[in-house]
């Protein structure tokens, strides 16, 4: 059980070359006003385009919009700490894992402090290469360990593969990622709020915009027409028959509201703060019919 006061973190994994440093460059140039801190093992592992960069020290690099990447080296949780304590808390930590970590071990570390919440373990793949890889004497299982430990799995460079191939992914990843949601992308290029989502204090006010990706990615909220056991509720939105990629909220139940996160097959209940809204907005590649079923279950009853 965690709280909405605590600072989210998001642990980004993937083989080498599989497209982090894209994926989290995207995210700072779109941050869209929110203070992230990016923390990466050593800061030649991941070259920030010189363009965001305003200032660097031994330990950090200031980022434009307030965001910064901090390098960790042998202490992670000490970092964490030290980004907490700074003047200006980041809204959301990004953490890179280094091509043969093992994200979910990062993640189990971050978990032990109270102050941090998991908001998701997004892992990288190169949709052309990572058959080869997981059968690969020396790397496979490190590959397949990666992919366990997933909550959404990004198949990058999906331009390069033909769409028989990426079906087979897509099925592949049913057993190899059994917690996880897949998307298809491009250049790690996909809405922030994917990764990045935020609570929405009240849906009726909410602004997901998906800008070049409206053709791909969809949101709706779910407005409730009664009250619900909110644990029913996230355990449905996680189920892998819809595929959802998020879902984020606050779900009316008879003690009062709760609050609700899922990323991939991963969900939580916590309490929700005492100026919530009910509603919970849902992410997905488009919704397909099965979705918009289930939203007019809750809406509707």
């Amino acid at each position: 059980m965690t709280s909405t006061n605590n600072i989210p973190v998001s642990v980004i994994g993937g083989y080498l070359g599989s497209g982090k440093t894209t994926l989290i460059n995207q995210l700072l140039r779109n941050a869209d006003g929110r203070k992230l801190a990016v923390l990466v093992n050593e800061f030649g592992a991941l070259p920030i385009d010189a363009d965001l960069i305003e200032a660097q020290s031994d330990t950090m690099i200031s980022i434009s919009g307030g965001c910064v990447c901090c390098s960790y080296g042998n202490d992670l949780i000490q970092a964490l700490l030290e980004i907490s304590k700074l003047e200006s808390a980041p809204d959301h930590i990004l953490i890179e894992s280094s091509g043969v970590a093992l994200p979910g071990a990062i993640a189990a570390s971050v978990s032990i402090n109270g102050n941090f919440e998991i908001a998701g373990i997004i892992t990288v793949v190169d949709s052309e290469l990572i058959l080869e890889q997981a059968s690969n004497e020396y790397i496979g299982d490190t590959i397949e360990r990666q992919l366990g430990d997933s909550d959404i799995v990004l198949l990058n460079k999906c331009d390069l593969v033909d769409e028989v191939h990426l079906a087979y992914l897509e099925s592949w990843l049913v057993e190899k990622a059994r917690y996880a949601t897949s998307v298809r992308v491009t250049y790690a290029s996909l809405p922030n709020s994917i990764v990045l989502q935020d609570y929405v204090r009240d849906t009726r006010k909410q602004n997901i915009s998906f800008n070049s990706h409206t053709n791909i990615f969809e949101s709706q909220v779910i407005e409730f027409s009664k009250e619900y056991d909110a644990n029913i509720v996230a355990q449905k939105l996680a189920d892998p028959e819809f595929n959802l990629l998020r879902s984020k909220g606050f779900v009316p139940t008879p003690s009062g509201l709760q609050a609700i996160q899922t990323v991939g097959r991963r969900w939580s209940v916590t309490d929700a703060p005492p100026d919530a809204k009910p509603g919970v907005v849902v992410i997905a590649e488009k919704l397909n019919s099965k979705i918009h079923s289930l939203i007019r279950i809750f809406n509707d009853e």
